[in-house]
């Protein structure tokens, strides 16, 4: 089985010619990473996902994690994981986009995109880690006290201890406003927690020597609801004065969850008081102010979606990359074009070249998508003009659920075609196919699930600011499609194609803006189906910004067979994808009422 192969060219691609990187590295505190800086940085996270992370996908998955109930619950890595881990953050890798005040690289959210998607790709379980380490990490920059700082930021940039985020209960689920964990204020400023949380990633493991666990929980007089929610710090060792580890906190991981994918990692029930008599309490101090919990979980959490996101990327490219192969390599049948004498690899055959040109197409849309996103992220962070700050940022909080919402649920569609381009043996374990589905299933779910990720976007991300931002983009959008339709041949299809796209996305505003205040049941039966059609209709437009870019290569006299390709693969983008725009705003437009009157009567 073939290990994974970072897409360098098509990385490098969309990073210079559609993200703008070069324009990215001229903000103030990135300078030095454009050009061979950045190059520098792909080239040895490519070798580290291929050559550490890669071989041990298989491996973890097969053999999981394993809880044991000493020193009251503790979880045990698959083998090899440790070594790889620590050869993470030997490497730096860990800190690749924190402060460097504490340590960290300070990478741009663009070149740190590319890079997390590698990890992605490589070993989904095992990036979960440091991706939960570097939101608390973020958390902690933002809100946390000069104290707090000092005491953990440090150690977890370098890699030594990791972080957490802990919201779930088993009552809650998704309803933060029902969470009952309590923290009890102590005469020495300290919180005593109790309580139990479900779902938490990497909430215990034997790779660092401390995990910092960011946990939501009430305080005695807090008002109901989520405006009652507070923020504390609570590490598994307390720190001592001096920074070193002092004695285990009451916080324990008390089972695993038995899960359809990643196996290789933990999935937590953590007893805050609750796993017995350890201390009585899990000690921890208030991140910020009293009851502005949700507040600061959030910084986190919108991190956290931005990089599920990306591990949907990841699995569709090592899915794409894992059916591409055994496609080529696998002879059965003929050539039905009769072409091509004798058995023929099923490469050559119609419908799996359909199905990896889905895979393909849609991989490559996806990951411009959110390359771009990422790029105003930076710019919305360092941009020296406030008003372009401003509006970089308005274009990050309208794209945030598209690139996890579409990049997820398309993650799940190619791992599926992955397995079917297989055949038979997709769904035998031995081939591999059968992890990258089971894997992407997760990713549609956790950090909001799609259905929370389309209603934040018609109703915060578009109703609310009455589709400001949202109009913008189709401007945009449009602007593209001009550009599409002044040339001809295959970039001015891709131009009418997107054009009917857009169309599409304008009349689902129109509709969703109109409604949503007076009938919001009805439009929120679109919703995700809303979500799906801006994922297209985005990744379109950079499959189209990316054809233009080709087109211009070629006619300059690039003899590079990758731009030919791209036109290509854009136009098979916008006869297979962007054709289902119309359909899409259909249901959005047409079928929320009819639901509605169906459920009343069925369910």
């Amino acid at each position: 089985m073939a290990e994974y192969l970072a897409p360098l060219k098509d990385m490098h691609f969309v990073l210079n010619e559609l993200a703008d990187l070069e324009g990215i590295a001229r903000l103030p505190g990135y300078e030095e990473f454009g050009g061979d800086m950045a190059e520098a940085v792909l080239d040895e996270s490519a070798k580290f996902s291929s050559g550490v992370l890669s071989p041990l996908n298989v491996s973890g998955d097969r053999a999981r994690i394993r809880w044991e109930a000493e020193e009251g619950g503790r979880v045990r890595m698959a083998a090899g994981f440790r070594e790889a881990y620590q050869q993470f953050i030997d490497a730096g890798w860990n800190g690749y986009s924190a402060d460097p005040e504490y340590g960290g690289q300070g990478l741009p959210k663009l070149l740190g995109a590319a890079v997390q998607e590698m990890w992605m790709a490589a070993n989904l379980s095992f990036s979960l880690c440091p991706l939960l380490t570097s939101g608390a990490i973020e958390a902690l920059e933002l809100s946390g006290s000069e104290a707090q700082k000092a005491c953990y930021l440090p150690n977890m940039v370098q890699g030594r201890w990791t972080g957490t985020m802990n919201l779930t209960e088993p009552q809650a689920g998704s309803d933060l406003a029902a969470i009952r964990a309590r923290a009890v204020p102590q005469a020495d400023g300290t919180y005593r927690i109790f309580g139990q949380k479900i779902f938490i990633t990497y909430g215990d493991h034997d790779m660092s020597e401390n995990i910092v666990h960011l946990v939501l929980a009430r305080t005695p007089d807090a008002p109901p609801g989520v405006k009652g929610i507070s923020l504390f710090v609570v590490p598994k060792f307390l720190v001592n004065a001096d920074g070193s580890l002092g004695a285990r906190n009451d916080a324990y991981c008390v089972s695993v969850e038995h899960k359809l994918g990643i196996h290789a990692c933990p999935t937590c029930v953590m007893a805050f008081g609750d796993a017995g008599n350890f201390g009585g309490g899990a000690i921890g101090t208030l991140v910020g102010e009293e009851n502005a919990g949700l507040k600061y979980m959030f910084i986190m959490m919108n991190a956290a979606r931005f990089s599920v996101g990306l591990e949907g990327l990841g699995i569709a490219e090592r899915a794409y990359q894992h059916a591409l192969a055994y496609a080529r390599e696998r002879v059965q049948g003929r050539d039905i074009s009769g072409r091509l004498p004798g058995n023929v690899s099923i490469s050559k055959h119609p419908d799996v070249r359909r199905m990896l040109m889905l895979m393909k197409s849609q991989t490559e849309a996806m990951r411009a998508l959110a390359y771009s996103v990422a790029a105003h992220h930076d710019a919305a962070l360092r941009h020296p003009d406030a008003e372009a700050r401003a509006q970089s940022q308005a274009h990050v909080d309208l794209m945030i659920p598209v690139v996890k919402g579409w990049l997820t649920e398309t993650a799940n569609e190619i791992a599926y075609l992955g397995v079917q381009v297989h055949g038979g043996m997709g769904f035998i374990e031995e081939t591999g196919a059968a992890q990258y589905m089971r894997d992407a299933r997760i990713t549609t779910i956790y950090e909001g699930t799609t259905g929370i990720q389309a209603n934040d976007l018609i109703g915060r991300k578009i109703a609310r600011e009455g589709g400001a931002t949202v109009k913008t983009v189709i401007a945009q959008m449009r602007a593209t499609e001009a550009e599409l339709k002044q040339a001809g041949g295959q970039i001015k299809a891709i131009g009418e194609a997107l054009g009917k796209g857009i169309a599409a996305v304008e009349e689902c505003v129109a509709h969703i803006l109109a409604g949503y205040g007076d009938d919001t049941a009805t439009v929120s039966v679109g919703a995700v189906p809303f979500l799906r059609l801006m994922g297209i209709v985005c990744g379109g437009w950079q499959m189209g910004r990316a054809a233009l870019v080709a087109q211009a290569r070629i006619a300059a006299g690039d003899g590079d067979a990758f731009y030919p390709a791209k036109i290509v693969t854009a136009r098979f983008y916008a006869d297979h994808l962007l054709a289902q725009a119309a359909g899409l705003a259909q249901t959005v437009v047409q079928g929320g009422a009819s639901a509605l009157e169906i459920a009343e009567e069925m369910l």
